[in-house]
């Protein structure tokens, strides 16, 4: 039974990831992705946007905080530099309702194409690509932000936060409406306690080295920052993934917590690796963790103990039935000495015992 609610488990995690990934039944409004210098959350969002595209048609609206050129599968491209949160906030909710003033002259046609569009009901994923600016500037405002942005269940967000990117001083303004960073929790706490699904990435390859070193016994490897090394950022890896003691491994480790409604949180381990050469067009092809080859654990079954001997044990057919025919000595005593009634014991006396007629009598 054991084994059956582990495997239910798993089909279960990992039917939630897909329903992630898709943005299927509102599984989660506000979704925060974990990534480092050593694994980027890019292969991630542009899966959420690839899904996003091609199954539900949704209108993709990219938040650009580090990228310079506009995705291709972005609808609506959204330039936050330099901006405030409430400045951000105004141009996504104008995205979403496209309540943008029309130039050409008001005809019955485009009172009819604007009915029909208010009538449909567009879904819209919201992809921001970097979170840590307002987190050191004005972290107090994201709650605002958040309930301003997802203003419905069609309304999904994505958000992106590099953990090895140091936390700025405040701003003034931040410090004016009464933020104080000695009594309040870091940004990246902060996000996690809003978020309803939290993602964290790392490096296949990595993960792969660190599973084969606690295989061993040994010291897990280290990359990058980790290392301690003067100058050292990024790790390196042998071929860049190609041929190396990974067995080529390509793609990332995904560590995802999603929260219910009820409080109950639910958490597994993915592996996504690329469909085709091109993830980018062939997109990317989930699995559990444990059933990645590197990860996965040989099954042994367990035998019954046999005694160990130098010779075979095992009887044959033939030899049963001999056994079973024979008649063992106290058969013998049921039948000739006690007549059926019950069997008596046989003793022979030897020289030293005495004989007495009370008690040795049967």
């Amino acid at each position: 039974m054991g084994v059956q609610h582990q495997a239910v488990k798993r089909a279960h995690n990992l039917l939630l990831f897909k329903n992630l990934l898709e943005s299927k039944d509102n599984a989660s409004p506000l979704t925060l992705v974990l990534d480092s210098l050593e694994q980027s959350a890019q292969p991630l969002t542009h899966e959420f946007m690839r899904l996003a595209k091609t199954l539900k048609r949704a209108k993709v609206i990219f938040v650009s905080f580090s990228t310079v050129k506009k995705p291709a599968l972005a609808d609506v491209f959204v330039r936050a530099w330099s901006k405030t949160l409430q400045t951000i906030a105004t141009e996504i909710t104008t995205a979403i309702t496209n309540k943008q003033e029309s130039k050409s002259p008001y005809t019955k046609t485009h009172f009819f194409l604007s009915l029909l569009t208010s009538l449909s009901i567009t879904e819209h994923l919201i992809v921001i690509d970097s979170l840590n600016t307002p987190a050191s500037l004005t972290p107090h405002l994201f709650p605002t932000f958040f309930s301003s942005v997802i203003t419905s269940p069609c309304t999904t967000l994505v958000a992106v936060y590099h953990t090895d990117i140091p936390v700025l001083p405040p701003s003034r303004s931040a410090l004016d409406a009464g933020y104080n960073p000695d009594y309040s929790p870091d940004p990246e706490t902060l996000l996690c306690h809003l978020a309803t699904a939290v993602l964290r990435v790392s490096c296949l390859h990595h993960e792969i080295a660190a599973h084969r070193a606690r295989e061993r016994s040994l010291i897990e490897p280290k990359w990058g920052l980790k290392e301690g090394r003067e100058g050292v950022l990024i790790g390196l890896r042998k071929g860049n993934g190609k041929g190396d003691d990974s067995g080529g491994a390509v793609g990332l480790v995904v560590e995802m917590e999603v929260r219910r409604r009820s409080g109950r949180a639910i958490s597994g381990e993915f592996v996504l690796v690329p469909a085709g050469q091109d993830y980018k067009e062939t997109g990317l092809r989930v699995m559990l963790k444990g059933e990645y080859p590197a990860f996965k654990k040989e099954v042994v079954e367990e035998e019954e103990e046999k005694p160990e001997a130098t010779f075979d044990l095992g009887l044959t057919e033939k030899q049963r039935r001999d056994r079973e025919g024979v008649v063992l000595p106290y058969f013998d005593a049921q039948v000739e000495v006690g007549g059926g009634e019950g069997g008596r014991i046989l003793y022979e006396m030897g020289r030293e015992d005495d004989f007495d007629e009370e008690e040795d009598e049967i």
